[in-house]
């Protein structure tokens, strides 16, 4: 009797994925009545049941160790394949990355396309994906790394980055806040309109948790789960957000937003990774990546400018 046939493995590692049968044979383009005789057969040849079918399909525990041996196999061929690419000087390969909106531009400007150019044979796959999503994308081998905002430690993450980057209160030139002694406080902050990102996302959680810690609550008069809509709110002059300096830094150099520090010491102290699953080799291709985002990307090449900047004064 032959175990773990890869076909069935897979269509096991989508329903897990998509959260059900139909939806996984729609994204695999299969008949989902095959795929469902697939896992059947699955678990009669292990003598277990593998999944617990419902409104949203869930794992048994054997499922889960099934499912694990998977994902190991496929992550160990990967940098299998990785490693016979380096000898080729990385002229072919892939990348997969999760990212959020706030680390894009950044990303996008000059480090995606000179990586691109330095290795024309490489493709990179970019994900969009506020906090939560992109862990999970990581712990399910979806992806090779995240790019991450204020995340939680996690044990089955590991970081390759680590920069400070603090989430400072943004504000329109001119506005009030702008020229109050710093720090702002938290109650200062709620005197005026403001606007938040949604609860996916670092930033969110983040102020959350210092509200939380202050015995505060705030009412935004916008929220929204995009970092442009945050920065026109503030630069149109309707209020005032959170957002880390970097995310703004063009602007504040233009001189239309000023960027202030919060005493919230959860928001000071705010941290930028990149990270990976800590379980599994990365590969080549993904080692090459960390080490040019390392070089070139202002998240992740140094701390906030501010911190650099507080260091330099005698």
């Amino acid at each position: 009797m032959t175990l773990f046939k890869p076909r069935a493995l897979e269509y096991l590692d989508a329903v897990v994925c998509h959260g059900s049968l139909r939806r996984a044979a729609a994204r695999l383009g299969v008949n989902p009545s095959a795929l469902s005789r697939q896992l059947r057969a699955l678990e009669e040849e292990l003598d277990a049941p593998l999944l617990v079918r419902g409104s949203r399909v869930a794992l048994t525990p054997a499922g889960e160790l099934i499912l694990r041996h998977y994902r190991d196999q496929r992550a160990a061929e990967r940098a299998t394949l990785s490693r016979l690419q380096a000898l080729q000087n990385l002229e072919r390969g892939e990348v997969r990355i999760a990212v959020g909106e706030g680390f894009i531009a950044d990303l996008i400007s000059a480090p995606l396309q000179n990586f691109l150019a330095t290795y024309p044979g490489l493709e990179i796959e970019v994900r969009m994906a506020g906090l939560t999503e992109a862990m999970q994308l990581v712990r399910e081998d979806a992806v090779d790394l995240a790019l991450l905002y204020a995340p939680p430690d996690d044990p089955q993450l590991v970081s390759h980055i680590d920069r400070r980057q603090p989430l400072d209160l943004i504000v329109p030139a001119g506005h009030a806040l702008a020229e109050a002694p710093a720090p702002l406080s938290l109650a200062a902050i709620a005197e005026h309109p403001l606007a938040l990102i949604d609860s996916h996302t670092g930033m969110r959680q983040l102020v959350e948790m210092a509200l939380y810690e202050a015995h505060l609550s705030y009412r935004p008069r916008m929220t929204t789960n995009s970092v442009s809509v945050l920065k026109n709110f503030v630069r149109s002059g309707l209020g005032v957000t959170f957002m880390p300096e970097l995310s703004v830094l063009e602007e504040i150099h233009e001189g239309s937003i000023v960027a202030r520090e919060v005493d919230a010491s959860v928001l000071r102290q705010a941290r930028a990774r990149i990270v990976s699953q800590a379980e599994r080799p990365l590969t080549v291709a993904a080692q090459a990546f960390i080490k040019h985002l390392r070089r070139s990307m202002r998240f992740f090449s140094a701390d906030a400018p501010r911190l650099l900047d507080a260091r330099m004064l005698p």
